[in-house]
């Protein structure tokens, strides 16, 4: 028989013993130190405080008194240090460092997660909570493949058509960025620049076909008829045959209608149209707050009717106003699809 059980190394009390309550004594006193195991700290030398009870893990690179007993548990009991061997497979909770560790491979680590089963949350470098029961917090993250399957799909599926299941884009923990289903099926992007306030620039219906409900967009004119500009006069727009991205009339202009004003900074397709009656030889030439863009249409004098139009391409800025102004003498009819101005933001 030996004198000291196999794992714990607790001394047994021998047959014709003498003082057995010694032997008793020091086995609880290991039991005590292992049970429950909780480690301090890790220190490299003896710490000259330590109180009754307190465990501590010998690092490897010990000095003094410790030299060459790094790893080993430092146990203070009655005024000295019982030192303990710990075995693979032993646990204890690391005060410091809040965690529990077990030792594996001649290291304490921390403690895996079971193969199979299921958490009510779980935080990696940060804390779950209600909402977000999966939380991560790191400089990158991957999802991949497995040996078995060259591919990988992430899913995120909703209850319902008015529900949503997208991806956010935070900045400061203030939203910038959305895509997905975000409150119908149609697959939408949208952007914000207060986190309060979304606009959709993209959306994607479910039998593919892509808008853009946010492209500055207009179609302006004057209802119905006929005008005959005088000469040197300026003429606006009344009519908004269609207005998308935050395209609006503004002020008056003296020869009839109102300024377009441009929603936003950008390269626009500008297509200017006429419907003339009758000319003497007339120029209509587009102006950008007050001045003449390099942008217009000429026409000789002619009693036939006829239709004219050009388009370019111009840089506009937010705030730009539009109007046109007339040189020469002519009749134009107006209405949808007639004497018209159309831009659409590319």
């Amino acid at each position: 028989m030996t004198e000291q059980t196999a794992r714990l190394h607790l001394p047994y009390i021998l047959p014709s013993q003498a003082q057995k309550h010694v032997t008793h004594n020091e086995a609880l006193q290991r039991l005590d130190a292992i049970v429950q195991l909780t480690v301090k700290a890790v220190v490299a030398t003896p710490p000259g405080t330590a109180a009754e009870g307190e465990c501590f893990l010998i690092a490897t690179d010990a000095t003094g008194e410790w030299t060459g007993k790094g790893g080993r548990l430092a146990f203070r009991q009655d005024g000295a240090w019982l030192l303990i061997t710990p075995q693979p497979g032993w646990t204890a909770w690391f005060a410091t460092e809040g965690r529990y560790r077990l030792l594996r491979d001649g290291a304490w680590r921390d403690m895996p997660l079971p193969a199979t089963g299921r958490l009510e949350g779980l935080g990696i470098g940060t804390e779950a909570d209600a909402a977000n029961r999966l939380a991560l917090a790191s400089p990158a993250s991957l999802f991949t493949h497995t040996p078995d399957d060259g591919s990988h799909r992430l899913t995120v599926n909703k209850a319902d058509k008015t529900d949503t299941a997208s991806l956010l884009f935070q900045s400061g923990w203030s939203g910038r960025a959305e895509m997905g289903l975000a409150g119908h099926d149609g697959f939408s992007i949208k952007t914000s620049a207060d986190g309060t306030s979304w606009h959709t620039a993209l959306l994607c219906s479910g039998d593919g076909r892509v808008s853009m409900p946010n492209r500055p967009l207009a179609f302006a004119g004057l209802p119905a008829g006929t005008t005959k500009p005088a000469s040197g006069s300026a003429a606006g727009f009344s009519l908004l045959f269609i207005a998308e991205g935050g395209f609006a009339l503004g002020d008056a202009v003296g020869g009839g209608g109102r300024e377009l004003v441009v929603p936003a900074k950008g390269v626009y397709l500008v297509t200017l149209s006429l419907a003339v009656v009758s000319s003497s030889g007339h120029r209509v030439t587009l102006f950008v707050n007050g001045a003449a863009a390099s942008f217009g249409i000429a026409g000789n004098a002619s009693t036939a009717g006829s239709s004219q139009s050009a388009t370019s391409l111009l840089a506009l800025e937010t705030g730009d106003r539009l109007r046109l102004q007339h040189e020469g003498v002519a009749e134009f009819t107006q209405g949808s699809g007639k004497t018209c101005l159309s831009l659409a933001a590319l």
